[in-house]
């Protein structure tokens, strides 16, 4: 819904008119709205402008700010590397650059250096907001399947029955047969199906009834949400487990 910072880059077609490109010389990039430029997997948008620069397709690369071709120095410094190669010019709000100039190519490292620091400032600010609201007891999280919200935004038991006693059952038999895995094999047995709670997707917002698995097993007992807890960080991001275009993998 925040649209202004796309037209303020949709209007640089203008600014380069004006210093001399002919409208068919002219291509907008759109294929990375609302990506971040942290990596450039699933970015083929940025992909594809690398590439014709190393093809020596492209004079002048045009963006609003550097933060919106890349917020990672190691593939900022790349396309500089080639920008310099093949002559290609830089150009932002502030001004053109030729990476083949020493000045010009150490302002872009720095401005490419701040981007992704700004980042990590980013990061500390919105944890720093979410754990405020956490000691206020005002902080809104995706509730584990078996609570709802009522209509004053309170977390109470789900009215479905039958949900609310397959989460017993998984926590009852974990105290009487002290496994998951033996409460994995009770479930298979009897043929009871777990329920959980979608969040995204096409089904977002209803309760679907799966198989037992280890997985899903797992995620029930392991939730300090069902011991009325709050807790952040119990998985740490591992970047080579990390699926290519899917930034919230690898944990």
């Amino acid at each position: 819904e925040n649209r202004e910072s796309a037209v303020n880059q949709r209007a640089l077609t203008e600014r380069l008119r004006e210093l001399g490109w002919r409208k068919d010389q002219i291509l907008l990039i759109e294929d990375d709205q609302g990506r971040s430029g942290r990596e450039t997997a699933g970015r083929e948008g940025f992909q594809k402008l690398v590439a014709d620069v190393g093809l020596r397709k492209i004079g002048l690369v045009m963006g609003y700010e550097v933060s919106r071709l890349s917020r990672n120095c190691a593939d900022w410094h790349r396309l500089l590397e080639l920008c310099a190669l093949f002559d290609t010019l830089i150009g932002d709000a502030d001004g053109i650059y030729n990476p083949r100039d020493f000045n010009d190519r150490l302002l872009l490292g720095l401005k490419g250096t701040m981007s992704e620091a700004e980042l990590h400032s980013l990061r500390l600010r919105l944890d720093a907001g979410r754990l405020s609201k956490a000691r206020r007891g005002e902080l809104v999280q995706h509730l584990p399947t078996g609570y709802v919200r009522g209509p004053d935004g309170g977390v109470q038991l789900d009215p479905d029955a039958s949900i609310r006693e397959r989460i017993e059952t998984v926590f009852g038999k974990f105290l009487e047969l002290g496994s998951a895995q033996k409460v994995l094999g009770y479930l298979v047995r009897h043929n009871l199906p777990l329920p959980r709670h979608q969040t995204s997707g096409l089904c977002a917002g209803q309760v679907i009834w799966k198989p037992a698995s280890s997985s899903t097993l797992h995620s029930i007992l392991k939730n300090p949400a069902y011991a009325g807890a709050f807790a952040y960080g119990r998985r740490i991001g591992d970047p080579s487990r990390r699926t290519p275009g899917r930034p919230a993998s690898g944990h």
